[in-house]
């Protein structure tokens, strides 16, 4: 069975990282969403891919120099021309993971929840990580199941440094995804060693080392690829074996499948 995430909710058709993303991922059968976080001003957790406001909003300027509320104000929708679902309000499209645990929650099913930190730079500290966990600890977060409630928590990211600090915070490898991409040669160690669990390679990863990611996947790791949109890219990750795959489209691969 290959599971499946929609990335930043199903942002092929909404705006990423939406509340409308995430309903629509869901109604898509989904079997789960994958996010990406950052710090605000006044500390709190927010789903925002960039370190910057300007791509996905009316605003400007970092995530971390604007408090949750300054965020709420901006309009995170009109950017991609797209209408808002009937009975869905401008207003509450932006999401903290607070919101999105509250919203995977009322699902009625399991959901895998696939948290990705951002950070700007290597070496910026595990402040991003400490309020993740916090956030989960106090939705009753269970590190040997994973769990909260039905959703099911994995973590990813890119920098080393911030998968270790996990790990150091007690995180089962198990739940920890270690990102890999062509050209970005950090983080295969983790893989290698086996303290990690999940290989989390970029399509582009996965034709330039193909035998690697096979390598980790006969020693028992998973393979979540990203980001998997069409019938060849899917074909590519089910001929190597992949279990997971990360898409902007859930229903289209669901389809496909």
């Amino acid at each position: 069975m290959t599971i499946v995430y929609a990335h930043r909710g199903a942002s092929a058709r909404f705006p990423e990282h939406t509340r409308a993303a995430y309903d629509q991922a869901l109604v898509d059968g989904a079997d789960g969403v994958e996010c990406d976080v950052h710090l605000t001003a006044d500390g709190e957790v927010v789903l925002i891919h960039d370190g910057t406001v300007d791509r996905t909003s009316d605003g400007s300027g970092p995530v971390a120099e604007h408090t949750l509320e300054q965020l709420r104000d901006l309009d995170i929708w009109s950017w991609r021309g797209v209408a808002l679902p009937a009975g869905a309000l401008l207003a509450d499209q932006l999401l903290t993971l607070d919101d999105l645990l509250d919203l995977l929650l009322a699902a009625g099913r399991p959901v895998g929840l696939a948290c990705e930190l951002k950070h700007e730079a290597l070496g910026e500290g595990p402040a991003l990580e400490d309020a993740v966990l916090a956030v989960l600890e106090k939705r009753g977060w269970d590190p040997e199941t994973g769990r909260v409630g039905t959703v099911d928590v994995s973590f990813m990211s890119f920098d080393p440094d911030s998968v270790g600090h996990l790990l150091q915070r007690g995180v089962p490898g198990r739940l920890l995804c270690q990102l890999v991409a062509a050209g970005f040669a950090l983080g295969t160690e983790r893989l290698d060693d086996g303290s990690v669990g999940i290989a989390g390679p970029g399509l582009d990863y996965l034709a330039a080392y193909p035998d690697r990611v096979r390598t980790w996947l006969a020693a028992g790791a998973t393979a979540r690829v990203w980001t998997v949109d069409t019938e060849d890219d899917l074909r590519r990750c089910l001929d190597l074996g992949v279990g997971e795959v990360t898409t902007n489209d859930p229903a289209g691969i669901r389809a496909l499948l």
